[in-house]
Order: C-alpha cells, then sequence, then structure tokens
C-alpha cells in the first residue's frame, strides 16, 4: 500500500492555534518535510515531538520531491510543514502535491492558520469573492503584468509584503490602481497584531511617517460597479449613439438587439438609448 502526504497546517504567530490532530499527524508521521528545519525544530521542540525531520524548500522542491514520492511509494507518511501557516499556499508544497497525484499517492489536507484567509475575514472589506495573489514578482516586467490584471480585477485582492518593500509597493498599487479601500492586516495572531482600514494613498503617507516593522497582508477592494460603470461609458464617449447602432445593424443585428446591445455596452438603460434613437430619426424626418 502506498503511504500518505498529509499537508498540515502551522501557526503563522500564536501557538495556541495548532490543532490536536496536527500534534497528533506530525507525532505518527514517518517524517515531516519542512521549509525551514532550524525553524520547525522550535515548534516541534514546543509539542514535544521527536518525529524525524528533512528539508524540503524552493530550491530543493523538484529534487526532493522524487524522493519522497518514492519513499511514500514504498509505504511511508510524510508529513509537510512550512514555516508558518498553510502548505501549498506561496510555498513549494504545491510541486510535492502535484507529484504525488501523478504517482497515484493520496494527499490530506490538516487545516488550520492561514494569514490571507485571517486577514481577509477581519479586514472589513467584501468577503463573498476574493482572489490571492500572495507576493507580486520581483521581476519588473511579470510585475508589471500582474498589477495590470489586478486594475481589471472585481473581487477583493488580498497580497502578502515584506515591511522592506511595503512603501515601494503601496505606492505601485496607488498608481495602477487608484486610492482603492484598503485594510493592512499586520503580525497576524502576534502580540503587536493590528488591522489599519485606510484606502492606499492614506497607506502610503501612513507608513511613510511611521517605518513598517513586521509581517503584512494587504487586502484591497475589487473594482466598483460604478467605476466599471464609468469607464464603460467613457469608452464610448466619442461615439454617436446612432453610429454605434448603425455599426451594430451593419454586423447582422436587427434594430432591437442593436439598441439593447448599445445599453449594455455603454452601461446605460435601454429606454435612454431607444428615446435618444427614436428622437434622432423624428429629426432626420
Amino acid at each position: 500500500m502506498p503511504g500518505i502526504l498529509y499537508l498540515v497546517a502551522t501557526p503563522i504567530g500564536n501557538l495556541e492555534d495548532m490543532t490536536y490532530r496536527a500534534v497528533r499527524i506530525l507525532q505518527e508521521a514517518d517524517e515531516i518535510a519542512a521549509e525551514d528545519t532550524r525553524n520547525s525544530r522550535k515548534l516541534l521542540t514546543h509539542f514535544d515531538l521527536h518525529t524525524p525531520m528533512t528539508s524540503y524548500h524552493e530550491f530543493n522542491k523538484y529534487d526532493k520531491a522524487e524522493v519522497l514520492v518514492r519513499q511514500m511509494q514504498e509505504g511511508k507518511v510524510i508529513a509537510l510543514i512550512t514555516d508558518a501557516g498553510t502548505p501549498g499556499i506561496s510555498d513549494p508544497g504545491e510541486v510535492l502535491v502535484q507529484r504525488c497525484y501523478e504517482a497515484g499517492i493520496p494527499v490530506v489536507p490538516v487545516p488550520g492558520a492561514c494569514a490571507a484567509v485571517n486577514a481577509l475575514i477581519a479586514s472589513g472589506q467584501a468577503t463573498r469573492r476574493f482572489c490571492f495573489e500572495a507576493f507580486l514578482p520581483a521581476d519588473k516586467k511579470e510585475r508589471r503584468a500582474v498589477l495590470e490584471e489586478l486594475k481589471r480585477e472585481t473581487r477583493t485582492m488580498v497580497i502578502y509584503e515584506a515591511p522592506h518593500r511595503l512603501v515601494k509597493t503601496l505606492e505601485e498599487l496607488e498608481g495602477v490602481l487608484g486610492d482603492r479601500p484598503l485594510t493592512v492586516a499586520k503580525e497576524l495572531t502576534k502580540r503587536h497584531e493590528t488591522f489599519l482600514m485606510t484606502s492606499l494613498g492614506k497607506a502610503v503617507e501612513h507608513f511613510r511617517e511611521e517605518p513598517p516593522k513586521g509581517e503584512y497582508v494587504l487586502v484591497i477592494a475589487g473594482k466598483s460597479e460604478e467605476e466599471q460603470k464609468k469607464e464603460q461609458q467613457a469608452r464610448w464617449e466619442d461615439v454617436p449613439v446612432e453610429e454605434h447602432i448603425r455599426n451594430l445593424i451593419e454586423k447582422g443585428l436587427t434594430e432591437k438587439e442593436a439598441i439593447k446591445q448599445v445599453a449594455v455596452e455603454r452601461g446605460v438603460p435601454k429606454r435612454e438609448i431607444y428615446q435618444i434613437h427614436v428622437l434622432k430619426n423624428k429629426i432626420n424626418e
């Protein structure tokens, strides 16, 4: 029988967030694959766990994944942990999970702390729909492409950032997104945990005056319906309604269909387009 890969979430700060199940799995596993064995040793010592550890990190994730998969094919149970939080979220765990599926090895999540989710639910921003961007790319070209994607994003956005890059990232986000509503979560679950509900522009000013310390999660409001409507209308400002309708009719739409489509594309009520169209026809008569 093949072994199992357990994805074990660990605390992101407060050790009381470790679950009973997580402790048991780490105790029963044949081996723990840790992103940083030195950091994880403190966690294991705190819970009096003596399971053997091996390193699994960004720089050995492909080769080491093959080694771990072979061990699980021989029946070993491996528990994967990250430095803090849920493995597979913004860390190399996804590679090992993919290899396990390819090899037919069961993957079992052991839920627990996740900075992105905790920042989101306590942010005061919309939570029904959201996207997680983790850390923005370091490469300038790739970073710019991601920022341009986020410019069109209507869902709440969750981004991680380190203190020494925080001001620069906030400035870039404001430059691309405008002065959006923002909640800055700092040092989640730790002694100096704070939430600052503000805007991108005000956050830039705040952190210029008070140099950031600690780890941050940015929860940014997506593009509002009002913004989307304004952009829709702006695209057609230089195109008369009648010309817009005529272009659609030439493409094969009926007059009624064209009026409806123009209203959709301009983000205005169909009645408004119909009235303009009727009035224009009367003037032409």
